[in-house]
């Protein structure tokens, strides 16, 4: 655990899509230093580092918007509710994952 009192949203969906992406953009790189199919090889690679992403979110890896509980800021925490979908989360939306709406407690007079 961090000795810091926030959460810096380190997940497994994240670094991973991160170090595809990377890797994608040195491609790109090679691409535009000479190697032309470098380019279009790349730029498949870095489309791939999005899907990979979106799934490992999808599967529990990654985090839905805004702050998590403490028990969850470890990279290596599955969050079970994704299933669900996370509220306000893109990834979710474009899934068909739409968490069911809260219900307002009525109050009897």
């Amino acid at each position: 655990m961090s000795a810091h009192g926030y959460d810096e949203g380190h997940t497994v969906a994240g670094w991973s899509g991160t170090a595809v992406a990377a890797a994608g953009a040195g491609v790109i790189g090679l691409g535009v230093c000479g190697w032309t199919p470098g380019i279009w090889i790349g730029a498949a690679v870095m489309a791939a580092a999005a899907v990979l992403t979106w799934v490992l979110h999808l599967a529990g890896w990654g985090k839905g918007p805004g702050p998590r509980p403490r028990a969850h800021w470890p990279m290596g925490v599955r969050d079970h509710t994704a299933r669900e979908g996370h509220a306000e989360c893109l990834g979710c939306r474009m899934a068909g994952r739409r968490p069911a709406p809260a219900v307002a407690a009525v109050r009897s007079r």
